[in-house]
Formats: structure tokens, C-alpha cells, sequence
């Protein structure tokens, strides 16, 4: 057996069950993969079906086999890179790249990059309008954020629509013609309609705050946003907030398997991942925390096998400056996360029912 897998294999656990409903009660097998490689990470992506997963590395994309954590290909030049969106009809595959503006447009079969597409500042979010056609970018640009929508046969831009906030994070489509954006700064959904794009309402999240993770369920036409200790789910016809969920902090994603009526929130603070049973559009349980890893916050889900991926790289701890090196300078602060470690393992994290 490979060093490799004997470390997959022993970190292989059974979910932690925190919940008194014992009837609503589910467990979760959890396995870890040290995929190696260099770069932080923002968000991962799958691809439903085929069951790749694609990993954000800082500049680089990988591409991992998501039942075994086998390393698939490798994206690169995709400088400050947050996440990957694929268009299976064109054949086309996505990836947004803040450090240098741009969007990689590649061939989801063999990877190769197709063309380096200028969008401009604040590249972060992305997701695929299949009902619409539509790649869909949430951009944190300033003054204030943007959608773009592109062709995801030829990578044009076809629509850009200003948003009321500059943090906008994750959006969903209804197949109706709408799509649905998180406003973390704001706290709220705005609805943009696919057809002029236009934004046609603001709805208010209390309780959630820093709404970030949203999903969308066609059988019951609810939202679910992502939010840092409440998640909360929205009537899509009202607009209204009708349950919500207590999970932990530095949520920056959210999954949802239709067929499973399960969400699955993940909680970069605390390691783990709330998972919650859909009993009615208005009634939710949660079944489990999964353990992950700490600093794990995106995750997605893959409809067809069911599973749940994360991603989060280990780091050693800080080296000490040189003697002769100068002092930090005075009053840097914001929101950077200061020297880090080297990183020492790649963990590419597979939740499983």
C-alpha cells in the first residue's frame, strides 16, 4: 500500500451526530486525501456527472478524480484564481482569475485553454445558468459589485448588471428567469432578471449575516443561503425568509443534493459541516456535523453520487524572520492574514453517506 493511501486511510471517521432528533439522525464517512501542491485555496467545483472536481490553488487549477483524490490535470496561469463554473452543453469549462482580471476559458475534455478573457477588477464568484445558458460572474468590483453573464460557446460577454453591494457572493438560477445573488455586505438576495438584465428586487436576510452560499431547490422553490451561524431559507415567489438554520462561522459556500434533501454548510471556524434534512419548504433538521478540517468554508456537491467535497491545505508553522530583517511596518492591518506557514499537506476531503 502507497504512503499516500495509508494516509487517506487513516483519517477515514465516521461523522459526529449533534443532534437529539435521533429519527432525523444520519451518518457520514469522511475520507482525506493529500493531493500535494502549491497555493492557498477558494472555492472547488464538480462536475456532476463525470464527478471531477475542480480545486482553486492560488494560481492553478487542479482537476481531481473525486471518489479516489487521483490527480486529474492541472490548469495553469489562472493568477489569483477563486473558482471554476463549466457549461457542459458548449463543452466549455471557466475559471476566475482576480489576480489578472481575466476568465480562462478551457475544453472540459483535455483541459486546454481556449482563450484569456478580460472582465475586469473583482473576479470572484461563479456559477453555470443551465435553464439560461449562461456562465454567471459575481465580481467585487468597486464602487460597487457586478454580474456578468457570458456565452459559454463563445466566451463573449453578453450582460453586465450592477448590484447594490460590492461584495456580491454566490448566485442561483430558478429556471423562471431569475437569478438570485447573495449580497454579503448588505444582506441580501437580489433578483436579476436573465432576460433584460435588470436587478428587480432587494430582500432583506435577518437573521443571517454575511450571507455568502446559496442554492436553489425547484420542487419546493426555496432559497438557501449560507450565512455565519444562521442560514436562513427564502420563498422565491415572496421573498420571504420562512426558516432557518444554526450552523457555525466562516461559511463561504453552501451544497444542496435535491434528491437527498440535504444541505450541507460548511463551517471554516469550527472544521466541520452542518448537514440538514428538507422536511417540508418550511421545516429543516440538522442530521449531523460532519468533521472536516479547520479553515474548510467551500464546498461542493455532486448530485449524481451524492458526495461532498472540501478542500484546505495544512501549513507548518511561520519560520522566523531573518535577524537583520526589518520590522513590519506600523499600521498594516485589514484584512490579510499575515505570514503563513509552509504548507505541508493538500487535503482534498470527500463526505460521503
Amino acid at each position: 500500500m502507497t504512503r499516500r493511501f495509508l494516509t487517506a486511510l487513516a483519517f477515514v471517521a465516521a461523522a459526529t451526530l449533534a443532534v437529539p432528533q435521533v429519527g432525523h439522525a444520519q451518518t457520514f464517512k469522511v475520507e482525506k486525501f493529500d493531493i500535494k501542491g502549491d497555493g492557498g485555496t477558494d472555492y472547488v467545483a464538480v462536475e456532476a456527472g463525470t464527478g471531477r472536481v475542480f480545486v482553486s490553488r492560488a494560481n492553478h487549477m487542479m482537476v481531481v478524480e473525486g471518489a479516489t483524490g487521483k490527480v486529474l490535470g492541472d490548469i495553469l496561469n489562472t493568477p489569483g484564481v477563486h473558482g471554476a463554473g463549466s457549461g457542459p452543453k458548449a463543452g466549455h469549462g471557466f475559471t476566475t482569475n482576480g489576480g489578472d482580471e481575466t476568465v480562462t476559458m478551457f475544453d472540459l475534455k483535455t483541459l486546454a485553454v481556449l482563450r484569456q478573457i478580460k472582465v475586469g477588477p473583482g473576479l470572484d464568484g461563479i456559477m453555470y445558468d443551465e435553464p439560461d445558458d449562461k456562465i454567471i460572474l459575481t465580481n467585487h468590483s468597486r464602487p460597487i459589485g457586478t454580474l456578468t453573464a457570458i456565452d459559454p460557446k463563445t466566451g463573449d460577454i453578453v450582460a453586465t448588471v450592477e448590484l447594490e453591494d460590492n461584495a456580491p457572493e454566490g448566485a442561483a438560477a430558478d429556471g423562471k428567469g431569475h437569478i438570485f445573488v447573495n449580497n454579503e455586505g448588505k444582506n441580501t438576495i437580489q433578483v436579476i432578471d436573465a432576460k433584460t438584465w435588470k436587478a428587480t428586487a432587494s430582500w432583506p436576510l435577518a437573521p443571517c449575516d454575511g450571507p455568502t452560499g446559496i442554492a436553489y431547490d425547484k420542487a419546493s422553490n426555496r432559497i438557501f443561503s449560507g450565512c455565519n451561524k444562521t442560514s436562513v431559507v427564502v420563498d422565491a415567489s415572496t421573498g420571504k425568509v420562512v426558516a432557518s438554520i444554526t450552523n457555525g462561522t466562516r461559511v463561504d459556500a453552501l451544497g444542496w443534493d435535491p434528491s437527498k434533501k440535504l444541505i450541507y454548510i460548511p463551517n471554516g471556524a469550527e472544521g466541520n459541516v452542518t448537514v440538514v434534512h428538507q422536511d417540508s419548504p418550511d421545516k429543516y433538521t440538522v442530521v449531523a456535523t460532519v468533521p472536516t478540517f479547520a479553515g474548510a468554508k467551500t464546498i461542493a456537491v455532486d448530485p449524481v453520487t451524492h458526495n461532498a467535497y472540501l478542500f484546505q491545505p495544512e501549513r507548518g508553522p511561520v519560520p522566523p524572520p531573518p535577524a537583520d530583517a526589518p520590522p513590519p511596518p506600523p499600521g498594516r492591518g485589514g484584512r490579510g492574514r499575515g505570514p503563513q506557514g509552509p504548507i505541508i499537506a493538500a487535503w482534498f476531503i470527500v463526505i460521503k453517506q
